[in-house]
């Protein structure tokens, strides 16, 4: 489990590194996400050492939205006045999340060769 853990957090520090060094316009954990699938690919053993660490942090991922609510809590003097811009924005970027979402789950479905696409 350590050794999964080390790998996730290596992974992690990896794509922080690279995103900055690089100046990449996508988030580190984002491109450290990237490297990690690309070491499971590339080794079964690892990805066999990671997957149960993983499963085991997606079973508790609520917890990782506590210090998110605590945040909004502390503000909610800014977001009663600024209240209509963060709703529109969240309904507005939740519905583009979805609807992109979709359009890429087709597109898979078409690339490889899924008869119900």
């Amino acid at each position: 489990m350590h050794h999964a853990l080390t790998l996730i957090l290596l992974a992690q520090l990896a794509g922080e590194t690279l995103s900055r060094l690089l100046a990449l316009p996508v988030p580190g954990p984002v491109v450290g996400m990237a490297l990690m699938l690309a070491a499971m690919t590339a080794s079964p053993r690892i990805a066999g050492v990671v997957r149960p660490v993983g499963e085991g942090i997606l079973r508790h991922i609520s917890l990782l939205f506590v210090p998110a609510a605590v945040g909004v809590v502390g503000h909610l003097d800014r977001l009663g006045t600024d209240g209509g811009p963060v709703l529109a924005a969240l309904i507005v970027s939740t519905a583009l999340a979805i609807a992109v979402g979709a359009l890429v789950f087709v597109w898979v479905q078409k690339l490889v060769g899924d008869p119900d696409a």
